[in-house]
Formats: structure tokens, sequence, C-alpha cells
């Protein structure tokens, strides 16, 4: 079987893959956990996120020193390191309360004058949160297809969609680490 028939078999695991992970965290967002205690898990998921950032950045860095081996086996890492980060995130999230931005005192409330006092940075916290989200639903499939053309050794295209794949998920991982430092002030 040619490469690109190989790519062609896989395709619809990506697409597949590529939709049922966001509508199942999204689904699972609609779930609450009583009486479990994971209120220690997001300074885990967000050093995962650091982690794959790093490894990202060690992936591009071996393979321009021609060690495909290497580069493999840190891309794979990267890979493990976000869904580490996303069973963590979506484990933290099912048993625990939202925190909310600006909320000083911890009581789940954003008092006007908690509001006006964390306003200068809320609307970067957004921002980056926002951007943070919507990158992280889209970088899926790019992984998945950068991945699979990668380990089928369709070099060129896999060259292609890493030159797109790449920044989105280092960005995705950094910003993560960034919503996390902004945000863990004001965990209850």
């Amino acid at each position: 079987m040619e490469n690109k028939d190989l790519e062609k078999k896989y395709r619809p695991w990506v697409i597949t893959a590529s939709i049922a992970i966001p509508l199942v965290v999204a689904a699972l967002f609609g779930i609450k956990i009583e009486g479990v205690d994971f209120s220690f898990l997001p300074p885990i998921y967000a050093t995962l996120n650091g982690i794959t950032a790093i490894v990202l950045i060690l992936a591009v860095v071996a393979i321009k020193r021609g060690n495909k081996n290497l580069h493999q086996r840190l891309v794979q890492l990267a890979i493990l390191c976000s869904l580490l980060f996303l069973v963590g995130y979506i484990a933290y999230h099912i048993t625990s309360s939202s925190t909310l931005y600006g909320d000083t005192n911890h009581d789940g409330i954003r008092s006007l004058e908690e509001a006006e006092a964390a306003s200068g940075s809320f609307l970067i916290y957004i921002c980056l949160l926002v951007s943070h989200i919507v990158l992280s639903i889209l970088v899926i499939p790019l992984v998945l297809n950068t991945y699979v053309k990668g380990w089928l050794g369709n070099v060129e295209s896999h060259r292609k969609w890493a030159k797109i794949t790449f920044p989105i998920w280092l960005y995705v991982a950094v910003s993560g680490v960034v919503v996390y430092l902004m945000i863990s002030p004001f965990y209850g």
C-alpha cells in the first residue's frame, strides 16, 4: 500500500478523534462528581503543558540536527504529555467548581470591587484563555495529521504540516502555563 493510500486509511481515525475529543471534553464538563478532591491537579497539568513546550522545542532541535529517531520519540512524548494534561484537566474540572478570575476572597463570587481590581489583567487573561481553548481544539487534527504523515514517511508533507502545527501546539502549551499562573492566585 502506498503512503497516500495509508494516509487515506488513517484519515477517518484522525477526523473521528478530532471531533470526538472536544465533544467528549465538552460533555464531561456537564458532569460534577462530588466528594472527590483533585484540587492538587492544576499545577501538575500546567507543568505537563510546560514539559510539552520544552519537548516540542527539543524535537525541532533534534530533527534540525538530523536525529530522526530522537525527534520521533520526543514528539511521541509531547503527545503523551498533552494526553496526560487533558486527563488531569478533565479530572479536575469534573470534580471541582470553576474558579473565577479576580475572586480574591475565594467565595465563588466576583464582587464589583474584585472585578475592578482585576480589570486590567482580566482582559489579558480572557484573550489568552479563549485563544488557548480555540487553538487547543484546532491543534488536535493538526497534530494527528502531522504525526501520521511523519510516521508514514511522507517527509515533505510532514514538514509542511509541521511548520503550521508546531507554532500552534507550542502556543497552546505555553499559553496553558500562563493561564494557570494567572488564575492560580484565585483557587480556593
